[in-house]
């Protein structure tokens, strides 16, 4: 039989982590061993008062039914912690969960696109910030994240023409991949370059509490203005290691929400009840064990990003995420040469910047999901590699 496919699939190939994930387990079924440092996956636990919440609330069989939507518990979960971390007065109105933010990110674009739409995203940037919008048959417009612009965008760098054209734009930082946090003054720019073009602002705040050096782990919605031009997207799976457990929010603006919201009632029943008690249980609880994480991380950057510095690879330090942002060595035409021949050399498996967009082309990226030890086999298994 021959089917006929959507035409919006050619747009879709193979991911570079599947590709990269043959290779790994090529190599491990030859007896190679394989460091792995290509998904950012944690490798730290749920708080045990967390996993309590979840397993009392799953006991109940009334718990097993539709959610439809947040819980009370939930909703003044978020609240509190909104307002404890940054300072944020949400309003129940104010406050979506989502399967994740990956999820949230790509059907956010259903309810603000139509197609012929022009969205901004940046270049490189996680590929999820644009995949949703094409779906809708919006026009992808990157903005550049340059080194010599702090990867930060340049505003003013933008057309008017284009600005007023634009329709939403995605910001993110701490920004995967590029490592790098943004200032204060930065969200100020935005919220007025939004306002006067009327675009809409989705941030994605996955990695304020992994933030190193002292730096301040900021809310696009604590900037005075930003609940009227846009949303924000914080997920409990990095910060709570609640990956598996799709759970995250849509918060800001309450005409976005309750827009977002009607489409949701269309395609979604709600989160599982247990899995709203423990997110209430990991925002209402010690907040230590976040703190903790938080040095473990950069004590991993330090052991990477220092240990590589130390065999002669010039390797930045991280700002924020848990990953590394490194230019590949001299004498490699490109990213994905460079990565396998990184993981056939030395066992070291990392992911290519090309992954991420034009802009990422000449980078690799490292996630920190090895503990101190660990990297510092890395390092040395990189060094007897001699691949640099």
């Amino acid at each position: 039989m021959d089917l006929q496919f959507a035409r919006r699939m050619d747009q879709f190939q193979p991911g570079i982590f599947n590709v990269l994930n043959d290779k790994k387990n090529q190599m491990e079924g030859s007896g190679r061993t394989v460091w792995n440092l290509s998904i950012g996956t944690p490798d730290f636990q749920p708080q045990p008062h967390v996993i309590q919440a979840l397993t009392d609330c799953a006991r109940n069989p009334a718990n097993w039914v539709y959610s439809l939507t947040e819980t009370e518990e939930l909703i003044q979960a978020v609240q509190g912690w909104y307002s404890r971390r940054y300072g944020v007065a949400l309003a129940k109105e104010e406050i979506l969960s989502v399967y994740g933010s990956q999820e949230g990110l790509t059907h956010i674009g259903w309810a603000l696109c139509d197609p012929g739409d022009m969205v901004l995203c940046p270049n490189p940037g996680y590929p999820i910030f644009e995949m949703g919008p094409a779906l809708c048959g919006a026009k992808i417009v990157h903005y550049d994240l340059l080194p010599e612009n702090d990867y930060l965008p340049d505003l003013d760098a933008i057309s008017p023409e284009l600005a007023q054209r634009a329709k939403m734009m995605v910001v993110s930082y701490p920004a995967n991949p590029v490592c790098v946090a943004a200032p204060r003054a930065f969200y100020e720019q935005l919220v007025a370059f939004a306002k006067k073009y009327n675009i809409i602002i989705v941030h994605d705040n996955a990695y304020s509490e992994i933030i190193y050096d002292g730096r301040e782990g900021l809310s696009f919605l604590s900037i005075p203005g930003a609940m009227e031009v846009g949303i924000e997207f914080n997920s409990l799976s990095k910060t709570y290691n609640l990956t598996g457990s799709r759970i995250s929010f849509i918060l800001g603006s309450r005409q976005i929400i309750q827009k977002f919201r009607t489409l949701r009632s269309q395609i979604d029943y709600g989160i599982f009840l247990p899995i709203q008690a423990a997110a209430a249980a990991a925002l209402n609880g010690p907040q230590d064990s976040v703190i903790r994480q938080r040095n473990e991380y950069q004590a991993r950057r330090d052991a990477l990003c220092g240990g590589l510095r130390s065999i002669g690879w010039n390797v930045p330090d991280s700002q924020g995420s848990m990953f590394v942002w490194a230019p590949i060595p001299e004498g490699y035409a490109g990213s994905e040469e460079f990565c396998f021949a990184l993981l056939e050399k030395t066992g070291v498996l990392c992911t290519p910047g090309s992954a991420f967009g034009s802009n990422g082309e000449g980078y690799v990226r490292f996630a920190l999901t090895k503990r101190v030890d660990q990297i510092r086999q890395v390092v040395q298994a990189i060094q007897e590699g001699n691949i640099l």
